[in-house]
């Protein structure tokens, strides 16, 4: 694992650093046994085998009668071993007695009675000549699988299917690689889960949103805790490793209890105020910071810190629009590392507008494509959602700024389409445009609106 930061080192990281570096801290979490209905969407760690045969019975694939040799037959009791023109009532999916050579579907047949009035089965009905034949309408015990038999190899992603010819083969779970599981603790006094806010209060955007958020970046959210803001109440939820019960997600992927969290994701805190306890409290807990702080805007004050238990705690600016930037730059890469996967590449956009430079700090730009070009969106200040909302993606703008039409930096969202690859001039190199003294036009940019 890379070393930490020596202690008393408070440089910000560059955001591609802060990037790099969130993914390197991580080992993946070894493979384990899931349930088949915690499955859905996970990679498999070993072959799936057949546990029995499928089917592990021969079975009647019509509602009729079990038939031993030609008619007309003489009925016999369900379940008994059939001698030779003996038929016995059966049901589709039901067991094939001892005897029996074929089934004979409902409407082929007629119940009779013989020479000495005794009731027997006849061809009768829509029957065809011959029918039924020898193994006729029956499923053959083993004909989809054998046991032991390789159903789905290792790497395969789940689907639904999957897990059902896994519950047809026996299997109660499957190995799958692992997945990080992330709890939440959500801080502030001040915030409200319902209604609309008084003055001095906010409305709660963390709870109904970072799980979500969470499950599009490959990990499983977890419970989350809300407490206030005093140190002890901070001090207290950190310590706690086993969540109470009745604080699941919804569909409960651990059924009565979970796991302990591989990731703890904090709002607010992360500043170096009074009111501010993240850093005091890893630091009591004997935990070490990864990353204190990135130049980027919005989202600066996040902080990445480990505890000796081996846990995770990311902590997320107050601000919504400023977490969210600070949570698809940390924590994207970080559960990316923890569940086995690579680091997403950037991409690059062309630009829309002429955007001034911020010596020392990357900006992220909320932006939506016009004409295909990057427009920065308006509405994006830290504590706003609106602009974040009708995004395209996300502009990485560098510290010296970029010129209109050339290449910037971006990524897409999570909960969106991928980005549009950047059309090459044909037979010409790629040319970036000359730097000018005159100013492009802006477009409708809320520079304000930056401020972290």
């Amino acid at each position: 694992m890379t070393e930490a930061p020596a202690e008393g080192h408070h440089a910000a990281h560059t955001w591609q650093e802060a990037r790099q570096r969130a993914f390197d801290v991580a080992t993946p979490i070894p493979a384990g046994p899931v349930p088949l209905s915690s499955a859905l969407g996970r990679t498999l760690a070993a072959d799936a085998l057949a546990v029995q045969d499928m089917p592990h019975y021969a079975s009647s694939a019509m509602d009729g009668w079990a038939v031993n040799g030609s008619g007309p037959w003489i009925l016999s009791e369900p379940g008994q071993r059939l001698a030779p023109h003996q038929a016995s009532p059966i049901v589709t999916g039901g067991l094939i007695p001892p005897g029996a050579k074929a089934v004979l579907r409902s409407e082929s047949g007629v119940i009779t009675t013989d020479d000495d009035g005794l009731p027997v089965l006849a061809l009768g009905g829509s029957a065809k000549p011959g029918e039924p034949r020898n193994g006729q309408h029956i499923r053959k015990a083993a004909e989809e699988a054998a046991e032991g038999e390789v159903l789905l190899t290792t790497g395969t992603v789940l689907n639904p299917a999957h897990i059902a010819l896994a519950a047809l083969a026996g299997l109660d779970h499957v190995e799958v690689l692992g997945k990080p599981l992330a709890r939440f603790l959500l801080t502030g006094s001040e915030v409200v889960a319902q209604g609309v806010p008084r003055p001095g209060q906010v409305r709660d955007t963390f709870g109904p949103q970072l799980g979500a958020v969470v499950e599009l970046l490959g990990g499983i959210a977890g419970e989350q805790l809300r407490v206030g803001d005093n140190y002890e109440e901070w001090i207290s939820a950190l310590q706690d490793t086993e969540p109470a019960l009745g604080g699941l997600t919804a569909d409960d992927p651990y059924g009565e209890t979970e796991p302990p969290a591989d990731v703890v994701i904090t709002t607010g805190g992360t500043g170096r105020s009074g009111t501010d306890h993240f850093r005091r409290a890893v630091a009591e807990l004997g935990g070490r910071l990864l990353i204190d702080g990135i130049a980027m805007r919005p989202g600066h004050p996040a902080v990445l810190a480990e505890l000796p238990d081996g846990r995770f705690v990311l902590g997320l600016p107050g601000n919504p629009l400023a977490a969210m930037m600070a949570l698809l730059t940390v924590g994207a890469p970080l559960l990316a590392a923890l569940g086995h996967r690579q680091l997403d590449g950037v991409g690059e956009v062309p630009c829309g507008a002429m955007l001034e430079a911020d010596p020392g700090r990357t900006r992220l730009m909320p932006f939506k494509l016009v004409y295909g070009l990057a427009s920065p969106a308006q509405h994006t200040g830290p504590g706003m959602m609106r602009g974040l909302a009708g995004a395209d993606g996300i502009m990485v703008v560098p510290p010296h700024g970029v010129q209109l039409g050339e290449l910037v930096p971006a990524f897409a969202l999570p909960w969106g389409k991928s980005l549009p690859a950047p059309k090459a001039a044909e037979d010409k190199p790629r040319k970036a445009p000359a730097r000018q003294a005159k100013k492009a036009p802006s477009g409708p940019v809320d520079w304000s609106a930056l401020d972290a």
